[in-house]
C-alpha cells in the first residue's frame, strides 16, 4: 500500500493536486474561523454560489476561471457590505437576494456557454485531479497573498469577529476591516473552486472549524486544530478519492464530517 502511494504521488498531476489542496486546506479554515465566530457562516454559500456567475462569464470571456470567480465574488461581496452598512435592506434579506442572484445570473451564462467544451460538473462538485499548472499558480498566489494579509491583520479581524461595538470603541476601522475580511472570504472561495466545488466550498470553511471547537480551547488553538483537521481531510480525501474512483470534492467533506464526529465523541469522553 506505501508502495502505492508513493508511486501516485510521483505523477505530475497528483503532486499538482496535492500541493492545491493543501493550499486550499490551510486558507479555508484560517479564514472560515472568522465567519464562524462573527455568526456568518451562511456568507460562505452565498459567495459560492456567486462564484458560479463568474466560472460561466469566464466560459463565455474565454478567460481563466479562478480569476473571473474571484472578481466577480468580490465585487458581490463588497456590494453586501455597503447594503449592510447603509441599513438599504434588512441584514437577513441582503445574503438570500445575492445568494439567489448569483445562482440565476451563472445558470443564465451557462445556458449562453453550452457551445464551450467545459465540464461543469468539475466546478459544482470539484475535480482536484483535473487542476491545470495555470490553476495551481493562480491558487497559490491568491492563497500566499490571503494568507499574509489575513496575518497582518489577525488581532484586528478577531476583534472584529468578537464584537463589533468594542472594536469600534477601540479606534478600529470596522466597516474597512469588513470589507477585507469580506475579501479574504471571497479570495478563498475563488481558490477552492477545484478542490471542493461551488456545492460544497462552504463546509471546507466551516466544519474544520465546528469540529475543533469541541474542544473549546480558545481562538488560537481552536484555529491550530482546525488548520491540521482540514490538512489531514484533504491529503486523505485526495488519497481516497484516487483509490476508490471517487469524487475528490464529496470525498474530502466526508472526512471532514467524519473528523468533526470523531472530534465531537473525543471531546465528551474528555469532558467525562
Amino acid at each position: 500500500m506505501l508502495n502505492s502511494i508513493i508511486e501516485v504521488l510521483s505523477l505530475g498531476f497528483m503532486q499538482r493536486a496535492l500541493v492545491v489542496g493543501l493550499m486550499v486546506g490551510l486558507v479555508a479554515p484560517t479564514i472560515g474561523i472568522f465567519f464562524v465566530v462573527r455568526r456568518y457562516s451562511s456568507l460562505a454559500d452565498t459567495l459560492a454560489h456567486i462564484s458560479l456567475a463568474g466560472v460561466a462569464a469566464s466560459l463565455l470571456l474565454g478567460v481563466a476561471a479562478i480569476p473571473a470567480a474571484l472578481v466577480v465574488s468580490v465585487a458581490s461581496v463588497l456590494g453586501m457590505e455597503q447594503l449592510r452598512e447603509k441599513k438599504i435592506l434588512a441584514a437577513d434579506t441582503i445574503t438570500p437576494l445575492f445568494l439567489f442572484g448569483g445562482l440565476a445570473t451563472g445558470v443564465v451564462l451557462l445556458g449562453l456557454a453550452h457551445g464551450h467544451n467545459v465540464n461543469i460538473l468539475n466546478y459544482l462538485f470539484g475535480n482536484i485531479l483535473t487542476v491545470t499548472s495555470a490553476d495551481a499558480v493562480n491558487i497559490i498566489i491568491i492563497g500566499s497573498v490571503t494568507l499574509l494579509i489575513t496575518c497582518l491583520c489577525w488581532r484586528q479581524l478577531f476583534a472584529i469577529s468578537l464584537d463589533e461595538d468594542t472594536a469600534r470603541a477601540a479606534g478600529l476601522p470596522v466597516g474597512l476591516l469588513n470589507r477585507v475580511l469580506a475579501v479574504l472570504g471571497a479570495a478563498t472561495i475563488a481558490i477552492a473552486l477545484n478542490v471542493v466545488g461551488v456545492l460544497l466550498i462552504g463546509a471546507l470553511m466551516v466544519i474544520p472549524v465546528l469540529a475543533a471547537m469541541q474542544f473549546k480551547v480558545g481562538f488560537t488553538r481552536t484555529w491550530l486544530m482546525a488548520v491540521v483537521i482540514s490538512l489531514l481531510s484533504v491529503k486523505i480525501g485526495l488519497l481516497a478519492s484516487y483509490f476508490l474512483d471517487l469524487a475528490s470534492g464529496g470525498t474530502i467533506v466526508l472526512v471532514n464530517i467524519g473528523f468533526f464526529l470523531l472530534s465531537t465523541l473525543c471531546a465528551k469522553i474528555v469532558k467525562n
